[in-house]
């Protein structure tokens, strides 16, 4: 197994479908990978696609085929979830006036969190995926006082689970409320953009400078919550070709990524790019998923 006090990925049945796999065999060759920590999204456009009418049930057997292989789910709340468009609002909150989208919202994630509270896989909550990066995504809305209105009603509703918060890639500290119980941050090293790949300035010493700012001002945990494992690129991954996914994520750049956030001295670390592996593997190409598999018991095997 996969040591869950030290690594992650995150799981989704959006990324799933984009890939045109099924969710159910992929997240099952996950769990026989050895994975046991898992970030799963409660996606709003999803679960209440009609007002007021709320249906898991497909968050349930993902929480459920988790649970039943011993493991553990950090659960997304919110609008603002992973995978693109980033912003997953229910076509009918998004063409209502924003203060009725807003009090929607709170129902939704007060639904979401009163239906899963009872599960004890379920080990926290995280709230809005990197809520105030700005620039990223569609309908994109940031609105700070509705977040701390979305925390507050989370902690009323469980006060016992940590809530986890997030920043993005870039030089950010929580220093403004809501304050998380746990700080995650993303790290990517290797990007497109204007055409052309290039290697991002934020390197492991910013970072691990980063957890010990967080750690002394806020005296909160600090973990890597989105490490890029899999390739960005001027097309979706999907429509890209095996030599063009190289260009922004070879296996010499996975190992190298796994290795270098070693550094930052944060954890767990929550890979990026687990649906992307499958993917691969299910085409009859596992190179991918042998090398992250090799570089994680490098660094297991380094540690002990």
């Amino acid at each position: 197994m996969i040591d869950a006090r030290r690594y992650g990925i995150s799981f989704s049945l959006k990324q799933c479908r984009n890939f045109g796999v099924d969710p159910h065999a992929a997240l099952e060759w996950l769990l026989a990978q050895g994975w046991r920590r898992f970030r799963l999204m409660s996606y709003w456009d999803e679960h209440e696609t009609e007002q007021g009418v709320y249906d898991f049930s497909e968050l349930d057997w993902q929480v459920d085929m988790i649970a039943a292989a011993g493991g553990v789910v950090s659960l997304c709340l919110g609008a603002k979830q992973p995978r693109w468009p980033e912003y997953h609002w229910p076509k009918w909150a998004w063409e209502a006036k924003k203060r009725v989208r807003d009090n929607a919202l709170l129902d939704y994630v007060g639904a979401t969190v009163k239906h899963f509270r009872d599960n004890p896989a379920v080990v926290s909550w995280q709230l809005e995926n990197e809520a105030l990066l700005r620039g990223f995504g569609k309908r994109i809305e940031i609105d700070r006082e509705r977040l701390q209105r979305e925390f507050l009603l989370v902690r009323h509703l469980d006060a016992e689970r940590p809530i986890v918060m997030s920043t993005s890639n870039g030089w950010g500290v929580p220093a403004r409320s809501p304050r998380p119980d746990v700080v995650g941050f993303s790290c990517y090293f290797r990007l497109y953009s204007h055409g052309k790949y290039h290697s991002t300035l934020q390197g492991p010493w910013l970072h691990r400078l980063r957890r010990l700012i967080i750690r002394a001002s806020l005296r909160k945990p600090v973990f890597i919550h989105e490490l890029q494992c899999e390739p960005w690129g001027p097309k979706a991954i999907w429509e890209m070709s095996v030599a063009e996914q190289a260009k922004s994520m070879s296996t010499e750049q996975i190992t190298h990524n796994i290795a270098a956030v070693q550094n930052i001295g944060a954890y767990p670390i929550d890979l990026w790019g687990a649906e992307w592996w499958y993917w691969r593997s299910s085409k009859g190409d596992d190179i991918i998923w042998r090398t992250v598999r090799e570089s994680l018991e490098a660094q297991s095997n380094a540690a002990e």
